[in-house]
């Protein structure tokens, strides 16, 4: 039985030969300058990382139900003051915390209910805040699981950084095929991106109701966001390489 063809080999560096250049007339009185040598060497590259969410966003849920209206408004802004101090002391912008009130009647009672959403970019601060209002507030108010994601400013830097990644194995790469023939590198004469992939950094929604047992490390690694690149690029090839920089 005849064996399959084996696959198609991939080819990640080149050295392409260059033609002879086009002789140029020199003016009189002066030396002809060097011509290039036209050889290139063409290279691939890519380069994969990843980033952790820099923020975190937690919902503080709380309420209270009186006979009495004013009654059922002080006992939630009491604990709604509470709350705004300690994340003032710890440091946490009051524009990273906002408030939603929803004040209805029950039958012969009324009912204040709040909402408190807040955005963290330190985790540890997060977690001091919690763990505070836990220990004042107890029951009377219910902490939410943080969600964690990344800001449009973390995902553009994501996909800079893995860009410049990718180019400079690439260089890397193209200065190693070039040693291997004792030839030196010259300047690049192109690079093209050729392909960018990102995934991770969000979670689906069928996967919500399965979070609650994750630790606080699982939800962060959850959201991690992850990118990778494809460079191609061509360098210039100067000739043999100098034997000085070799011993370096």
């Amino acid at each position: 039985m005849a064996l399959p063809a084996p696959p198609p080999a991939r080819v990640f560096a080149e050295l392409v030969p260059g033609q002879a250049p086009i002789p140029t007339p020199t003016p009189a009185g002066h030396g002809s300058p060097p011509a290039p040598s036209g050889r290139e060497v063409h290279v691939s590259g890519s380069a994969e990382l990843s980033a952790g969410p820099d923020r975190a966003r937690v919902s503080l849920r709380l309420g209270s139900r009186k006979g009495a209206a004013g009654a059922a408004r002080s006992s939630v802004a009491r604990r709604l003051e509470y709350i705004a101090q300690s994340v003032r002391q710890r440091g946490v912008p009051e524009e990273n915390m906002t408030v939603t009130e929803d004040f209805s009647r029950l039958e012969n009672t009324y009912q204040m209910e709040a909402e408190v959403c807040i955005v963290f970019s330190d985790f540890g601060k997060m977690q001091n805040v919690c763990n505070l209002l836990v220990e004042k507030l107890g029951t009377s108010i219910t902490i939410g699981p943080p969600h964690f994601y990344h800001t449009p400013e973390a995902v553009d830097t994501l996909r800079r950084q893995v860009c410049v990644a990718a180019v400079g194995n690439t260089h890397r790469k193209a200065q190693e095929v070039c040693r291997l023939f004792g030839q030196s590198l010259g300047k690049p004469l192109l690079i093209r991106e050729e392909e960018t992939k990102e995934w991770g950094g969000h979670i689906d929604s069928h996967l919500l109701n399965s979070l609650d047992s994750l630790t606080l490390q699982e939800r962060i690694q959850r959201a991690t966001a992850y990118a990778s690149c494809r460079v191609f690029a061509v360098f210039e090839i100067r000739g043999k390489e100098n034997k000085r920089n070799k011993l370096l």
